[in-house]
């Protein structure tokens, strides 16, 4: 279970990848690379030493350095040493941006389509969904992450969940804007359980997932069919048909809310995973992939859930 066991990280980001060189050597104190005071790199003079015939100080191609203040020697040794984002590493902060970029992308995708024509709007949300559909699994198992077709999913993504978020709205107004907010409390009530430490992606937790989406995978698939082919004619599936009284559709989407939230889990800990072992800085777009992924099915499972809620008031 590398990586706390997300797909999208083990089937390719992490996997393959080379821990970034270690940081050489350098006395306490001294900036990354900094030879040791009174010694010279490789093929250079000692310090304080001419080559042989010439004496100390004459300047030309093998001049000898100037003596150092002692103002410059402290400001050398007070010299904080390299971190992580200085040898090519990946840092919290880089995934948080990468992630900030990603999200606006599918920001500026649902603004499309929130502000065309209503038919236009559906299409582009067709688009989007099938676009959105390739591109993950494009992103997923490309070995190396690519900053271009990762935005362009989320791009797609925005498209789909900017027609989704109409289309509902439409019929149940203010849908739209409670489906954020509960993504967003969702988001941050996830990640202050994964920093305190009273959640993480356990190996059997691990298990019961997989079976979990597994399931659930089957179930949205036969839905989609049996809705396609005209089986069933209620709007939202095998999940309008109740069960003492309650839809269907409510349970399936508590679940779906609680495996999202239970990605979101193993996104904290691979990033995690990732930092700690010096992964490339460059696979910092592949967290930020992987949160989008699961906040994009989170929010749609939100909404569905509401709009399900709302429509048997």
């Amino acid at each position: 279970m590398a990586l706390g066991g997300n797909p999208i990280f083990n089937g390719k980001s992490f996997r393959g990848a080379t821990q970034a060189p270690p940081v050489p050597q350098a006395p306490y104190g001294a900036p990354y690379g900094q030879q040791p005071y009174g010694h010279a790199p490789y093929g250079q003079q000692p310090y304080g030493q001419a080559p042989y015939g010439q004496p100390y100080g004459q300047q030309g191609w093998n001049a000898q350095p100037q003596s150092m203040t002692d103002e410059q020697l402290r400001q050398m040794y007070s010299q904080p040493s390299a971190g992580p984002a200085d040898t090519g590493r990946m840092t919290f902060d880089d995934v948080i941006m990468k992630t900030a970029a990603c999200l606006g992308a599918v920001v500026v995708g649902a603004a499309i389509t929130l502000t065309v024509g209503l038919s236009l709007a559906s299409m582009l949300m067709i688009i989007g969904a099938l676009g959105g559909f390739v591109l993950a699994l494009v992103n997923t198992f490309k070995k190396q992450p690519s900053p271009a077709l990762i935005l362009a999913y989320a791009v797609l993504e925005g498209l789909f969940l900017g027609g989704l978020t109409r289309i509902l709205d439409t019929q149940f107004p203010g849908v739209g804007l409670q489906a954020v907010i509960g993504t967003l409390s969702v988001f941050a009530v996830t990640l202050v359980l994964f920093k305190s430490g009273k959640v993480r992606a356990t190996p059997k937790a691990m298990r019961f997932f997989m079976i979990a989406v597994i399931g659930y995978a089957v179930f949205a698939l036969v839905n989609m069919v049996m809705m396609w082919t005209g089986v069933l004619h209620q709007p939202f599936g095998l999940r309008s048909i109740e069960i003492f009284g309650i839809p269907l559709g409510v349970f399936i989407g508590l679940l779906a809310i609680g495996l999202a939230a239970f990605s979101l889990i193993m996104d904290f800990t691979s990033i995690e995973a990732g930092v700690r072992s010096g992964a490339p800085q460059r696979f910092s777009w592949t967290a930020a992939f992987g949160l989008t992924v699961t906040l994009v099915w989170l929010y749609v499972e939100i909404i569905r859930l509401l709009a399900i809620l709302r429509g048997d008031d």
